[in-house]
């Protein structure tokens, strides 16, 4: 596991070549066994594979979202708000693990931040993505993970730039 957290980067550049349904499956599979609060499991997915609605949701919001229009892929990452008080914290679980194992499959991906963030001056991007996709009221939407082969290479952030800065031990002090 520490190998992928060390080559996990964000791949915004994509290949033309289709993901495999096997890689897909495994992607759906990984998403499913994430782990949720109490066990409620209130994430939700879209799996999006047509290429004119990709270019919709690279329209979701104003600034990030642009580098879905060349993924061949993408999950959207739901939550029935009813079933848990913490969905924002279950759908993050359930997407970064979406992101590892699209990693351990050679695939590169990337998070765009839905929740809480502008489509326009008007509408949200959660509310935007709902109309688009026809999702209810209640279901909404933390993020939507871009994937497909690597176009780009990005090397790991080597070891000395790590913000050791952060690690606090047995107190703040």
């Amino acid at each position: 596991m520490i190998e992928l957290l060390r080559k996990r980067r964000s791949i915004r550049e994509f290949t033309a070549e289709v993901i495999s349904p096997e890689a897909i499956q495994t992607l759906i599979e990984a998403a499913l066994r994430a782990p949720s609060s109490r066990g409620n499991n209130p994430w939700e997915f879209v799996v999006v594979k047509d290429p004119d609605l990709l270019i919709k949701l690279s329209k979701a919001k104003q600034h990030g979202s642009q580098f879905l229009k060349n993924a061949p892929f993408a999950i959207v990452v739901c939550a029935d708000s009813t079933k848990s008080d913490v969905w924002i914290e279950d759908c993050s679980i359930a997407a970064i693990i979406i992101q590892l194992t699209a990693l351990s499959l050679g695939l590169g991906s990337c998070w765009a931040q839905i929740r809480n963030r502008q489509h326009d001056y008007v509408i949200t991007a959660e509310a935007y993505i709902q109309e688009l996709l026809g999702l209810p009221e209640h279901i909404k939407v933390e993020c939507i993970v871009g994937l497909g082969h690597p176009a780009e290479e990005k090397q790991p952030v080597p070891v000395e730039k790590l913000q050791r800065d952060k690690i606090r031990n047995n107190q703040w002090n």
